[in-house]
């Protein structure tokens, strides 16, 4: 690795190249590039991901999955004292420049350790693409830690599920007069239904963030004969997928809705052995760890219920930065997360050569 800075130089090339969900091609030819210049054997998968991966064969293996895609939205990439403005600064972008530098270094302290970092397409869209392809292909690892920002003090156990919601409608022509109801307007009743049903499956744990199911109504055009909408929910453990189709179902009524998918909740415990690396080695550099759960959702809940292994979520950057026009990152919080990754991994190693990775409870929605 060339010279102390090169964490911020590689985050820096990554936020200068555009990779928009379903684009990002450049970007992962881009990181594979810098991952063989640090040493890694790296490779653009059949799907676009950036895989590099650096340690024996045969050793354990930490997977360390990114991901490189962004959402829209043009900011100009630039540096403000020590904060670097830029679309994919938090997401998360700077989470994967953070494993990939950490990545080279913990091999380098501990041989004995295995470990591939992935940048998956496809994960700021429905689907995770990128991710399920990286199932499909690669064996299961002995531990995960999923790239996503939780603040370099920060440990993230959990994320909220999903499920999206697509509602096409259409009604006869008519005069404003008319006491029928427009396809706008059954649009809009189908809007208010969901977020009724939303907050009743919620119950006492309305307004608790991640207890409690959300809708929110992301799109909404139309006018008399057709109208459109798109709902995305937010949905907790346990969350009966089935029930909330009949309901989908019985309620649009001359209508055409449609489940994008459906993404369970996952939560893991403060005894994780991931996360119990992650805060030791946040203490070492003189942090206090902050467990947190995220009301999104991430690649975590999609690879989780087929690798039971341990696994948490860590990364540098404000998650309240993601997807808005001031996104940017610290990059001493950057550098002090790739020392944070690297202690983590090399603490990981000895437990993972010690025992197999126990087995953990899984939550099915």
């Amino acid at each position: 690795m060339s010279g102390d800075d090169y964490p911020a130089r590689l985050l820096r090339g990554l936020v200068g190249i555009p990779s928009v969900s379903g684009r990002e091609h450049r970007a992962s030819a881009y990181l594979a590039g810098q991952m063989e210049r640090l040493g890694m054997r790296a490779r653009v998968d059949a799907v676009g991901n950036a895989v590099g991966e650096i340690g024996p064969a045969d050793a354990p293996t930490v997977l360390l999955l990114g991901h490189i895609d962004t959402v829209p939205g043009d900011i100009a990439v630039c540096q403000v004292g020590d904060l670097l403005y830029g679309r994919g600064t938090v997401d998360a972008k700077g989470p994967l420049a953070a494993m990939t530098c950490a990545a080279v270094r913990a091999a380098a302290a501990e041989p004995r350790l295995r470990i591939i970092v992935a940048g998956a397409v496809g994960e700021e869209v429905p689907g995770s693409r990128g991710a399920r392809h990286l199932l499909r292909t690669l064996p299961a690892p002995d531990a995960v830690v999923i790239g996503e920002p939780s603040g370099w003090d920060g440990v993230c156990l959990g994320y909220k599920g999903r499920v999206g919601v697509e509602y096409e409608v259409s009604r006869p022509p008519m005069h404003t007069s008319s006491p029928e109801e427009t396809a706008v307007e059954a649009a809009t009743a189908f809007w208010r239904g969901i977020d009724a049903y939303m907050r009743r499956v919620s119950g006492p744990h309305e307004g608790v963030a991640f207890d409690a199911a959300a809708a929110t109504l992301v799109r909404l055009d139309g006018d008399i004969r057709d109208a459109a909408a798109f709902i995305t929910c937010r949905v907790p453990a346990g969350f009966d997928f089935d029930e909330f189709q009949r309901y989908v179902d019985d309620t649009a009524l001359h209508a055409t809705a449609r489940l994008d998918e459906r993404v369970p909740a996952v939560r893991r415990g403060v005894s994780d052995p991931v996360a119990r690396a992650l805060r030791n080695a946040i203490r070492v550099h003189g942090g206090r760890p902050v467990l947190r759960l995220k009301a999104g959702t991430s690649d975590m809940n999609v690879i989780e219920h087929q690798w039971p292994v341990p696994m948490v979520a860590y990364g540098p950057g404000d998650a309240h930065l993601d997807h808005t026009d001031d996104e940017h990152i610290d990059l001493g919080d950057l550098h002090r997360s790739v020392d944070v990754l690297t202690r983590a991994l090399t603490d990981l190693a000895g437990v993972l050569r010690r025992a197999p990775a126990p087995a953990t409870t899984l939550i099915h929605a």
